[in-house]
């Protein structure tokens, strides 16, 4: 019995240090368009983003540093006012053997929700995505559009956004062949002002190698 706990206590205290929190574990900064201008060989998308809004700023990770996780900016279910759903989507980068030091970038964001938990890949990088998108409702609809996200790490797991649940997934977007997503491009609509709000309506990422 004490042999079969003390394996299990053994067990315990090597698994934890996957599901800690690396950004309380790790040295986090904000990369904003420092990193703008770093080389990147493609560029990745999906055929379903939504209609309204324009494509707005890149931001990249630091030269060696990849996307590892996510969190997603989103507003809840307004209960008859006017929902917005996904605003905004934050990359947390790391180079791919030492996640002791964080980067995140975002491009624009909405104006409104909050960040949700971080996911992260348990390995390796975010290599592909896939976005869901709740269609054009009209004239005298309130639209969405981007509802949430899933992600595809290199060591295999699909990591799902903490998102809302209107529309559907489109297909999956290319994946990065080398190396991993480096950086983001959200399509935003400006805020209407007391008008609908949609707010995130597409995302591409950037592939460095």
């Amino acid at each position: 019995m004490a042999l079969l706990l003390l394996s299990s206590l053994s067990l315990l205290f090597v698994l934890s240090p996957v599901s800690c929190n690396l950004e309380e574990t790790s040295f986090v900064q904000r990369a904003g368009t420092i990193f703008a201008e770093r080389a990147y060989y493609s560029t990745i998308n999906v055929t379903n983003g939504g209609q309204f809004g324009a494509w707005t700023w890149r931001e990249m990770c630091p030269e060696g540093f990849y996307a590892i996780g996510f969190s997603l900016r989103v507003e809840e279910n307004q209960l008859g006012l006017d929902d917005t759903a996904l605003n905004g989507i934050r990359l947390f980068c790391s180079k791919p053997s030492d996640r002791s030091v964080l980067y995140t970038t975002e491009s624009n964001i909405g104006l409104f929700g909050e960040w949700t938990q971080t996911l992260w890949c348990p390995n390796g990088v975010l290599k592909s995505f896939q976005l869901r998108v709740e269609p054009h409702k009209g004239h005298f609809g309130d639209d969405t559009s981007a509802n949430n996200i899933k992600f595809r790490c290199s060591s295999n797991p699909v990591i799902e956004g903490l998102g809302l649940t209107w529309g559907d997934y489109g297909n999956w977007s290319d994946e990065c062949p080398q190396g991993g997503i480096c950086g983001i491009e959200t399509k935003q609509e400006p805020y209407q002002v007391g008008l609908d709000d949609s707010a995130l309506n597409d995302v591409r990422f950037f592939c460095c190698s």
